[in-house]
């Protein structure tokens, strides 16, 4: 199966009120990560980022003042994406969310995609106790963080990767990847 791993981050927690900083994202092909085949863009918001979210991201104003805007940068996005099915960590929850606001603020036209939340992979490994947030997962797969940037969305797409074929491995390898509980989710065109 063909999978792309992505990542946002946003200048708070609310797709309403919030918007995109940055997306990245990484493909699999054939149970394989294509490390070369990668995507990363800085986004720029109508508003100023907000300190706090600097602090947490190290995203600043300069980082995003020459950045696409939502619109050109999700355009982008989807190009790169292709007909992938799309996996985040927690993204029916949050990245969809967000991808989905940006589109409806911009009038940018949607499509049908598959989508796969990877924490429902986690769940379905070692149920709803303990954590299964990415530094949790990062730790019990034994996957080393060093290096690569937390809160970062390409930081953190190389290591969801990472996690993801480990977890696949564990369901059963690739193979087993259309047992994966996917949805359908609204993406830009």
């Amino acid at each position: 199966m063909n999978f792309v791993i992505f990542d946002l981050e946003t200048t708070g927690l609310s797709p309403n009120y919030h918007e995109i900083i940055q997306i990245a994202g990484t493909r699999i092909r054939e149970g394989r990560l294509v490390r070369e085949d990668t995507f990363s863009t800085y986004v720029r918001p109508a508003r100023a980022i907000p300190w706090v979210i600097s602090e947490i991201t190290g995203i600043g104003n300069e980082d995003v003042a020459d950045a696409p805007d939502a619109a050109e940068g999700l355009a982008m996005f989807s190009r790169f994406a292709g007909d992938a099915t799309l996996v985040a960590h927690n993204g029916g929850r949050f990245d969809m969310r967000f991808i989905r606001a940006a589109c409806v603020r911009h009038g940018l036209p949607m499509r049908e995609v598959t989508f796969v939340d990877s924490l429902a992979v986690a769940r379905s490994l070692w149920g709803y106790g303990g954590p299964h947030n990415l530094d949790a997962l990062a730790e019990r797969l034994e996957i080393s963080t060093e290096g690569r940037c937390r809160h970062d969305a390409l930081g953190d797409v190389q290591i969801l990767a990472d996690a993801f074929l480990r977890m696949l491995k564990i369901k059963g390898g690739a193979d087993k990847a259309a047992g994966l509980e996917a949805v359908k989710m609204e993406f830009p065109l």
